[in-house]
């Protein structure tokens, strides 16, 4: 039993710090190391200006411009090593930066990390979610499109997206307007891919939340977001994804030739 109370405290630990971490306390609405700053339109949940992040003598973002309006969905993308994670760090005020970060007044916000979430501790699902919420359980597993029958689940006889929607159960258990996803279905199988998606799709459209969205796929940037910004350690494309083909966002982030070979993989 203490073996057990004690991976239970654990977990307990982690993700309250995981919470800590996003108290609007922590990620204050005005973030500016300089002294000008624009007045935000009140449509925008975030504006973001000249932003900039050095580490160890090295630029890992720089002139960093853009803007979230509410209730739509923003996907970020870029090659691996171009700053995406950082500058999520960045916006939840972990990491010293240059520049202005605006989050809008009302902002509450919730995170969706990669699945690296432990399943070896011997909880069920109804204890995971309770550390955070005592009731309405069944009424938030729903609204992630999982069966009340899952509560009495161990987190270890999960499968990837079963986990992943638990975790996006956890994250929007506060009523958050503002998610932001670090790759949210990194793990889960190829088939259970679409519905996670879909399931956010859904959820944006009943409560209006805006999202940021870190991924490597361009299908979701496409059918899924409504605005994309890429990244290489400054911004290649910001604007509408309605007006990118697959072929065009693929060639502004890895160059023409790396988008007309994935163009003949595609045909094949």
């Amino acid at each position: 039993m203490n073996t057990i109370s004690n991976l239970q405290n654990r977990i307990v630990r982690l993700l309250r710090c995981r919470d800590q971490q996003l108290k609007m306390t922590d990620v204050p609405r005005t973030q500016n190391s300089g002294s000008n700053q624009s007045q935000a339109n009140l449509s925008d949940m975030l504006v973001v200006s000249e932003l900039g992040v050095r580490s160890q003598n090295k630029t890992i973002l720089k002139e960093i411009n853009f803007k979230v309006k509410k209730g739509t969905t923003l996907a970020i993308v870029g090659p691996n090593g171009g700053g995406k994670t950082t500058l999520f760090r960045t916006l939840l005020n972990l990491i010293p930066y240059t520049g202005m970060i605006r989050w809008n007044d009302e902002v509450r916000m919730g995170y969706v990390p990669q699945s690296h979430v432990s399943t070896d501790f011997p909880i069920s699902v109804e204890e995971f979610l309770r550390f955070k919420r005592r009731t309405d359980l069944e009424a938030c597993i729903r609204s992630v499109g999982l069966e009340k029958e899952i509560l009495r689940q161990s987190l270890g006889s999960l499968s990837g997206g079963e986990l992943q929607r638990l975790l996006i159960a956890w994250a929007i258990v506060d009523h958050p307007n503002v998610l932001l996803f670090d790759e949210p279905t990194s793990g889960v199988d190829i088939g259970a891919e679409e519905p996670i998606y879909d399931m956010v799709n859904s959820l944006k459209k009943e409560v209006g939340i805006t999202i940021l969205l870190i991924t490597h796929n361009m299908h979701v940037v496409i059918h899924y977001a409504d605005y994309v910004l890429a990244l290489n350690k400054q911004v290649l494309f910001f604007g509408n994804s309605k007006n990118l083909t697959h072929s065009q966002l693929l060639s502004i982030i890895y160059g023409n030739e790396f988008a007309l070979s994935e163009e003949e993989y595609y045909k094949e």
